[in-house]
């Protein structure tokens, strides 16, 4: 087994079982890969950094199968972090921002640690928005100062979408098995979205953000990025669970499953009620129009009951008061930010340097290094954040409850209890638009707000092409649906087998926006 484009979890694993191909071989693929593509040829930029010990690493986890056998489904996998996931190790931590360049962390994130247990192999950290987007309020997805501009793998001057950009470019374009990204809104469905990938956006409190560089800890998540419904249910057995070091993870005592594959089925949209929401989503393109309706169709087609319209009640509300969810981010950052950088510690390899610890402290090293960090666009947000009070004060208490109860209680699970659904469904957004510094991002449909502020889950799919542009049909659900989840979108995927591998092509010479 030579080539590993397109290669499932259960694929290599099975060809490494049969003796077919090493851990070693498979990284050694991957890293000429990366040096080919990443590095140079379309130059994705997707990769800010490889693992020098990811060799060393795959030859002794090749040693340990001939000597005992496997540690399981995962034993000798190639994955890559986005680089706000903490590492211990000779990797960088940094959000993609130069202030974290002279520290690091003093231990692996808690689901780093679960991935090396099971002998995930860490290919190397990707590229993202930078503080995962959560910096300016005209940035541009997938730059940052550390690791420049992340390109679009299907048309290279598109954008791949943030904040996990890298993980979403990276993995459509075969530079590793499956990635981790990070979701508070968006940041992972939208890049899987735009990538052509399965993105799958945990419920909050399933996987655990220690040793994670946070925004807000009742939004934020960890979950995979990879090119099938199966290799994200294999991600989620090994990353959730409760954690001690995360005691928003107690929620998920009863919920989380010791396996996820076994939710996988083919015939899993028979007898399924699943709800269209159209309001806000449905008829601002017609390119994307189309491949709902011809999503529909399969899913009708596999046995499901289609409610549709199945319109979130509080939509219109959550329009007229973005500012609720935007500010509960801009308190909870200023002291998560705070708390984490206290983990941080010296990184030898470097001259002695102050560690920033505030958020204050960030601000002040944007600006006198604002050649290099804000090149582009500023820190508005960060100021922002930095004129909230604590969070006991009775404003962000409100707002909380508030921007939770629309997204939830009377959202989404309002329509749901309404129409007895099973999940809804709806475009993940629209077609990737140009990358351009000077008017930034330009988002015109996007569904994930409302499980955002509910901290739901949502997974995306590939559901078809705009031209040469992959867009994605979101599956959303009540808390710890999970496993619902993944049974609808892996009876959809099976159904459509829409996803097609990226050609690397330098614009389109067309109409689209």
């Amino acid at each position: 087994m030579t080539d590993l484009q397109e290669v499932t979890v259960a694929e290599l694993q099975k060809a490494m079982g049969d003796g077919r191909i090493s851990a070693r071989e498979a990284v050694e693929f991957y890293l000429a890969r990366i040096e080919a593509i990443d590095r140079s040829g379309p130059q994705l930029n997707s990769v800010i950094e490889v693992n020098p010990e990811a060799v060393e690493i795959a030859a002794a986890l090749d040693r340990e199968r001939a000597a005992t056998g496997t540690r399981g489904p995962l034993h000798g996998i190639p994955i890559l972090l986005k680089d706000n996931i903490d590492t211990a190790d000779s990797l960088h931590t940094t959000a993609g921002s130069l202030a974290l360049v002279g520290s690091r962390p003093a231990q692996d994130a808690t689901v780093v640690q679960k991935l090396r247990q099971a002998g995930a192999i860490i290919l190397g950290k990707t590229n993202l928005s930078e503080w995962a987007n959560f910096r300016s309020t005209r940035s541009t997805s997938g730059w940052s100062g550390r690791g420049g501009q992340t390109n679009n793998p299907y048309i290279l001057d598109r954008n791949p979408c943030g904040s996990s950009s890298g993980s979403g470019a990276a993995i459509s374009a075969n530079l590793a098995v499956v990635a981790l990204g990070t979701e508070t809104d968006g940041s992972i469905v939208c890049p899987a979205h735009n990538n052509g990938l399965v993105g799958l956006k945990p419920t909050v409190g399933l996987t655990s953000r220690a040793g994670v560089i946070p925004i807000a800890h009742t939004q934020d998540t960890v979950g995979p990025m990879t090119r099938t419904v199966a290799d994200a249910a294999a991600i989620l057995t090994v990353l959730a669970g409760v954690d001690g070091r995360d005691k928003g993870t107690a929620v998920s005592a009863p919920h989380a499953h010791h396996n996820y594959t076994q939710f996988l089925d083919a015939q899993g949209l028979k007898g399924a009620r699943i709800g269209v929401v159209r309001d806000g989503y449905v008829g601002l393109d017609p390119g994307l129009d189309a491949i709902i309706e011809q999503s529909l169709a399969a899913i009708k087609a596999a046995g499901a009951t289609i409610v549709d319209p199945a319109d979130i009640p509080t939509l219109p509300a959550m329009r007229e008061d973005r500012q609720s969810e935007f500010e509960v981010l801009c308190y909870e950052f200023k002291a998560d930010i705070a708390v984490y950088l206290a983990t941080r510690v010296a990184d030898t390899r470097y001259e002695e340097q102050p560690i920033p610890r505030t958020l204050a402290d960030l601000i002040t090293f944007n600006l006198a290094h604002a050649d290099v960090e804000m090149p582009y666009f500023e820190q508005e947000i960060f100021e922002m954040a930095q004129a909230k009070g604590p969070l006991t004060d009775e404003a962000y208490l409100t707002t909380l409850a508030t921007s939770q109860r629309l997204g939830g209680q009377d959202g989404i699970d309002a329509v749901m209890t309404e129409y007895q659904l099973d999940a809804l469904l709806a475009p993940t957004g629209g077609p990737a638009w140009p990358t351009n510094y000077e008017t930034g991002d330009k988002y015109h449909i996007g569904s994930a707000s409302p499980a955002a502020r509910a901290g739901y889950p949502l997974i995306t799919v590939p559901a078809g092409f705009i031209e040469e542009l992959p867009v994605g049909l979101t599956f959303m659900g009540r808390a710890f649906s999970e496993p619902v989840l993944l049974r609808l979108a892996y009876a959809y995927e099976q159904a459509t087998l829409a996803r097609r591998p990226p050609r690397f092509l330098p614009t389109l010479n067309n109409s689209l926006p």
